[in-house]
């Protein structure tokens, strides 16, 4: 079983956050504010996904959030359906909501990504000339059901200038600093997003 290994007291508050106040997906926030939403999943690799989550713009699919979800290295069978849908390609937060979960988004770092001239394919899906900076959001996606708590994924989401920023980030989400990621594992995972983007 892949239960969280996460502090009791955090687990609390996890369980105590979702009882609260259900978290608006990132798909029904883009969809609000732009009037349109999909997914495309760009890639798939082992243990991980990259996607572009987008609206429509006078025709054309423009990337809000470029994704990357690296999943827990030991699937747990609680979710075993909703993960087929995902990998199917499928909208994460969507699927685990329509399938009764709460989702709980432990953020390990809120920052930015530099999109350079030599990195063109986030760039690229977001219509955005380089260079340009971005926001950059990771947390841990915590599945919670009545009492227990799953770790699902570690993700990345790099924001379109548009859409959110930095300090949108900070408003939207808790942000412990004891959680945080070392600088060190930030790089890598800024690194990560960049990876087939030249």
């Amino acid at each position: 079983m892949a239960l969280t290994k996460l502090p009791p007291t955090v687990l609390a508050a996890v369980i105590s956050a979702c009882a609260a106040e259900p978290v608006l997906l990132n798909s029904e926030r883009i969809e609000r504010r732009f009037g349109s939403y999909g997914v495309d999943v760009l890639a798939g690799e082992a243990g991980l996904r990259r996607s572009s989550l987008f609206s429509v713009h006078d025709e054309q699919r423009v990337c809000r959030t470029y994704a990357v979800a690296q999943f827990v290295d030991q699937l747990d069978d609680h979710y075993g359906d909703e993960h087929a849908k995902v990998i199917a390609g499928n909208s994460i937060g969507a699927v685990f909501k329509s399938h009764e979960w709460n989702i709980h988004k432990q953020t390990l770092h809120i920052g930015s990504l530099d999109l350079l001239p030599g990195n063109r394919m986030i760039s690229d899906l977001m219509k955005i000339g380089t260079p340009r900076r971005v926001a950059l959001h990771v947390y841990q996606l915590l599945l919670v059901r009545d009492t227990q708590v799953f770790e699902y994924a570690t993700i990345l989401e790099a924001h379109h200038p548009d859409y959110l920023s930095e300090g949108d980030l900070y408003a939207l989400y808790e942000y412990d600093t004891k959680n945080a990621l070392p600088d060190m594992a930030a790089r890598e995972f800024a690194a990560l997003a960049l990876d087939h983007s030249s």
